[in-house]
């Protein structure tokens, strides 16, 4: 009993059930946005929706509604992309480099006492 306590009262979990829940509700907004940026779409070209969902090529009836999801994951993907890996990555890389020109000195200092040493010794 006592492992099953520590399991639940370690940070991860909590941490994971948090991004979980985040992420659902990312989600739902991210696919509510895509569906109204297609409606916006289809509303441009004369229609009420836009959709291959009816397409047919050479026979094939489900062509349409894989093309549909295709427009439909290349938005999201770009929402994704725009909003949240784009601002991300640069927010990382101003703060990254920051922590890693206090370390470039650390490390510098550290060669330096190292060549001294070898130095001292020959």
């Amino acid at each position: 009993m006592k492992g099953f306590k520590d399991f639940l009262m370690r940070g991860n979990l909590v941490e994971i059930a948090t991004g979980l829940i985040m992420a659902t509700a990312f989600a739902a907004v991210v696919t509510n946005f895509t569906n109204f940026l297609l409606e916006v779409v289809g509303r441009i070209t004369g229609g009420k929706e836009f959709n291959f969902d009816d397409m047919e090529i050479l026979g094939f009836q489900t062509i349409g509604p894989l093309l549909t999801a295709l427009v439909a994951f290349l938005i999201m993907a770009a929402v994704v992309y725009f909003g949240v890996i784009k601002p991300y990555t640069a927010m990382r890389q101003r703060f990254v480099a920051a922590e890693e020109e206090t370390t470039d000195e650390s490390v510098e200092l550290l060669r330096e006492i190292r060549d001294s040493l070898r130095a001292g010794r020959a």
